[in-house]
């Protein structure tokens, strides 16, 4: 008796658990349709499922969704899993695949998410458990765009303006958690979903505190206020103690974003490659990293996700050669009385990427290239700058996919206003690469065409590839079983406990 008291007292202590963590910014509108912004992205993910997700090795498995299969290269069948049941108690079905197919298209919704949708001719529901999806022609994300989350048709059909439904603020999904409460002080609660298709949480909430202020949110995972948090590099290497290593697990992973200095290849100085080509190579990536992330980042060696399928065995390793850098501007008509001159712009709400055009105007100087550098507010910088190309060279960062999608930056077609070719870059065999790897289901030849796009691109030199910032996490060490994995740390947070 005493022993059956005992097992209870302590599950009901980890049911009671709860997990702080911290939000710099509130979130809009908790539904995947329109989470543009990282804070509403991150708690619809608890909210809503897709019909497919990525496991802890980047491969493509079930999660509404129990099996699939192509039966041409073109229709693609999805059975759905028995069981799964809305926050509310009704029952998903292939209806409410459907209906968020439909909305996606409907006038009334504005989301960047339908052009994924592109290549869909429509979405069949032949039973409540079976999905079918006709495309227009082979498709390599074809199963890659069911990762969105899927709406609820008997709520979402009752809305005449989706854009202002309280939906959007009171939603309702199959995730592994439910949305409790939005504070007046922008805190998010979440609360375990004990009917949760895969098994209930084994931690009973989850509470967001919104914490904009960067010092105040260190302060608070010092104190313990917080379960986990990332950390900057000057944090982990000089503000952090044996004390803190022994409250907090470190984790240190890949980043899954890279900082770039784009060309702007429209004008006149950059359409010579040796140009492109010299200035890569007066850039020591090495000391950058060093510098701005005390060794906390890799050296960036193209525009795809290191370790997927798109990444090269063997990428061109970088190099740092301020000889050959002035071998090749002389060739090119510049040299110490003819400097060759131009400015980068980037955004002044981003310290590290300020530094880092300093940084870079001090090494170039070094080769005789004179740089000046302008920085914006970020909504100026996109107004006058990025849009309209008025720049000659830019400082940015991408984000870095599983799965990537090379049309929106650097095919030809999106060399165009409102395109994410900003810097202009034009290669027809590239173009018709991308177009190539597009018609196909088959990733493994997917992957053979991307590896190739991969080495054209960094053969072209239309950006300096910079580097990647490692991505330093701090977990309560109380916290159990932590995974750290390609794509993180939460993927079996479902596993987690917090005694």
């Amino acid at each position: 008796m005493r022993t059956l008291f005992l097992l209870l007292s302590l599950s009901l202590s980890l049911w009671a658990a709860t997990l702080h963590l911290a939000l710099g910014a509130a979130p809009s509108r908790i539904n995947p349709l329109l989470a543009t912004d990282s804070a509403s992205g991150e708690i619809t993910g608890w909210v809503f499922n897709g019909l497919v997700k990525f496991d802890k090795e980047g491969r493509i498995v079930g999660d509404l969704a129990e099996n699939w299969r192509f039966e041409t290269p073109t229709r693609l069948v999805f059975h759905l899993r028995a069981g799964v049941t809305w926050h509310d108690g009704k029952p998903f079905g292939a209806e409410d695949v459907r209906f968020t197919f439909n909305l996606t298209r409907s006038k009334k919704l504005f989301t960047p998410y339908a052009s994924d949708f592109r290549y869909v001719k429509r979405v069949e529901t032949p039973d409540e458990k079976t999905v079918v999806v006709e495309y227009k022609e082979p498709y390599y994300k074809a199963l890659s765009i069911w990762m969105m989350g899927i709406l609820p048709a008997h709520l979402w059909q009752k809305e005449r303006d989706p854009m202002t439904s309280s939906l959007n603020r009171h939603p309702i999904g199959t995730g592994p958690y439910k949305l409790a409460g939005l504070s007046d002080t922008g805190d998010v609660v979440l609360k375990a979903n004990p009917d949760y298709f895969e098994h209930p949480p084994r931690i009973a909430r989850i509470h967001y505190h919104f914490l904009p202020d960067a010092t105040t949110r260190f302060l608070m995972l010092k104190s313990g206020k917080l379960d986990l948090d990332t950390l900057t590099p000057l944090q982990v290497s000089r503000q952090i103690g044996p004390r803190f290593k022994k409250r907090f697990r470190i984790i240190t992973q890949p980043g899954h974003g890279y900082t770039y200095l784009g060309f702007n290849l429209k004008s006149k100085i950059f359409q010579d490659h040796r140009v492109r080509e010299a200035i890569d190579l007066a850039i020591d990536k090495e000391a950058l990293i060093r510098i701005l992330f005390f060794n906390y980042g890799k050296v960036c060696r193209g525009p795809f996700m290191p370790d997927t399928f798109a990444y090269p065995k063997n990428p061109p390793a970088p190099r740092y050669d301020p000889k050959r850098a002035e071998a090749l501007l002389k060739a090119a008509g510049y040299d110490r009385h003819h400097p060759l001159r131009f400015t980068i712009s980037t955004n002044a709400n981003n310290t590290t990427r300020l530094y880092a055009a300093q940084i870079i105007q001090h090494q170039l100087a070094k080769v005789g290239v004179k740089v000046k550098i302008r920085a914006m507010e970020w909504q100026a910088f996109l107004n006058t700058v990025v849009t309209p190309r008025r720049f000659d060279a830019v400082l940015l960062g991408w984000g870095l996919g599983l799965i990537p999608d090379a049309y929106p930056l650097w095919h030809s077609d999106s060399d165009k206003l409102g395109g994410f070719n900003l810097v202009g870059y034009r290669n027809a065999d590239v173009d018709r690469w991308i177009e190539e790897a597009e018609r196909t289901t088959d990733l493994a030849k997917v992957g053979e065409l991307y590896r190739k796009i991969f080495k054209q691109i960094v053969q072209d030199h239309p950006y300096v590839f910079l580097y990647i910032p490692d991505s330093v996490t701090a977990v309560n060490r109380a916290i159990h079983p932590i995974e750290p994995s390609l794509i993180g740390i939460m993927h079996n947070q479902i596993e987690w406990i917090k005694p």
